[in-house]
């Protein structure tokens, strides 16, 4: 039995053209959303991750370092799912100094454009 991918994530929107549709600091839009992300932020980021279509216990790894990969890397992913501009320095400096704030940035902008979450096509052999 052979697993191949017959599809890739694409990008739901024009690649880096679009803004998050919510700033870095307005987490304070969703008060609940942003106590949760404050006080409990890795209970946060794993049910933020496991609604992203990722493994749920994915962010408890950025406990081991400081730079929180995982963090960086979910925060990626989302900008090229749903085409938003940025680069590689923005998203670690982001996730190395603003954690809360990330996932609530995250978590909003999923609610905000309610899409789906996208997973490649398997095809068995």
């Amino acid at each position: 039995m052979a697993w191949t991918v017959s599809t890739q994530p694409q990008a739901l929107g024009p690649a880096g053209g679009l803004d998050w549709a919510s700033g870095i600091c307005d987490c304070w839009e969703d008060k609940k959303q942003c106590c949760c992300a404050f006080w409990c932020c890795p209970c946060f980021a794993c049910r933020t991750t496991k609604e992203f279509g990722q493994c749920l216990c994915l962010p408890l790894l950025d406990a081991l370092d400081c730079l929180h990969p995982i963090t960086m890397s979910i925060r990626v992913s989302m900008r090229h799912r749903y085409g938003i501009k940025g680069n590689l320095c923005e998203d670690c400096l982001c996730s190395t100094f603003c954690l809360p704030c990330v996932w609530c940035q995250m978590a909003s902008e999923m609610k905000k454009r309610q899409l789906p979450t996208v997973l490649s096509d398997l095809i068995v052999r």
